[in-house]
């Protein structure tokens, strides 16, 4: 990875940017103030293509459920696509969570709609954090046309219980705290920390972003790069 290229990244914490906050840098990201968040500068994003984002670790692979209730393995969902992955509460109002990644979710799924060659490729996929809440019913009302719309895939998936749900969060390395019932057993996911994942179509994550530098075109970008690497003899 070109470092000098991708400095604007490391406006934020090192903490936060690379997805392994200490509890203390966590909490005080959930903590800070939606006004006092500053949009990276994207003025400095290197052109697509003339980095390389390296394979960070392989996304981990278990059953989820569409909105139509049919089970899946995420592994299948993730193949041969280039994927922006987001944790989300269907009704989180966290401004520094699930509604800022809605938004950039939202940019993004406009940006594929104006580039339909790269639409072919790529795909948003939106999991729910909290099973228990989110049925696929719900996932599906979340998603609304967007399910439905063939020109830019965006797929809306829960787990069937917190348990089955936990070895994906654990996989991406997504900061939860849980909720634990009087025998112990997961019952609930609580606290979270922003995290949007950029996938490749073999399952390599190849960017974390957090809310320090997460911007629609700096992810747009990397979906062009890995475009063109797929597309490189």
């Amino acid at each position: 990875m070109n470092l000098e290229a991708r400095r604007w990244r490391l406006a934020g914490p090192a903490a936060v940017l690379l997805g392994w906050a200490a509890p203390r840098a966590a909490r005080a990201a959930r903590e800070t103030p939606a006004a006092a968040r500053m949009e990276p500068d994207v003025s400095r994003l290197p052109a697509p293509g003339t980095y390389k984002l390296p394979r960070l670790f392989t996304a981990p692979d278990g059953e989820v459920l569409g909105p139509d209730g049919r089970r899946l393995r995420l592994s299948q969902v993730l193949a041969w696509r280039l994927s922006v992955v987001s944790f989300v509460y269907s009704y989180c109002r966290d401004p520094e969570g699930c509604p800022l990644a809605w938004r950039t979710l939202d940019v993004l799924h406009a940006a594929l709609l104006a580039d339909p060659a790269l639409a072919r490729q790529a795909q948003l996929v939106s999991i729910s954090f909290d099973p228990s809440h989110d049925t696929p019913e719900q996932m599906r009302l979340l998603g609304g046309a967007r399910i439905t719309d063939p020109r830019v895939r965006w797929r809306f998936l829960t787990t069937a219980s917190v348990p089955r749900l936990l070895p994906l969060l654990e996989g991406f390395g997504q900061d939860v705290s849980v909720e634990l019932d009087a025998r112990g057993r997961p019952t609930r996911t609580l606290n979270h920390l922003l995290k949007v994942f950029v996938v490749d179509g073999r399952r390599g994550v190849r960017e974390v972003y957090g809310v320090p530098t997460l911007a629609p075109q700096a992810i747009l970008n990397d979906l062009r790069t890995l475009a063109l690497e797929a597309a490189a003899p």
